[in-house]
């Protein structure tokens, strides 16, 4: 799967309690999502989440 300018997406899930944080606190939500990619998958980027599915743009290697 791509994105509109041809970058690799990758789909990817996390776990539970990180998404309990999307309906109590937002902000710690979006926290704790970016920090838990940038771990497993570093140069990847957050694009979308639509539980429970998490969509990853290859950064990787490429400038804005």
């Amino acid at each position: 799967m791509e994105d509109l300018a041809g970058q690799p997406i990758l789909r990817s899930m996390m776990g539970e309690r990180i998404w309990k944080l999307f309906d109590t606190d937002k902000a710690a939500f979006q926290r704790e999502t970016i920090a838990y990619f940038a771990r497993g998958y570093p140069g990847w980027t957050v694009v979308r989440v639509k539980y429970p599915n998490v969509f990853l743009r290859d950064d990787r290697g490429h400038k804005a």
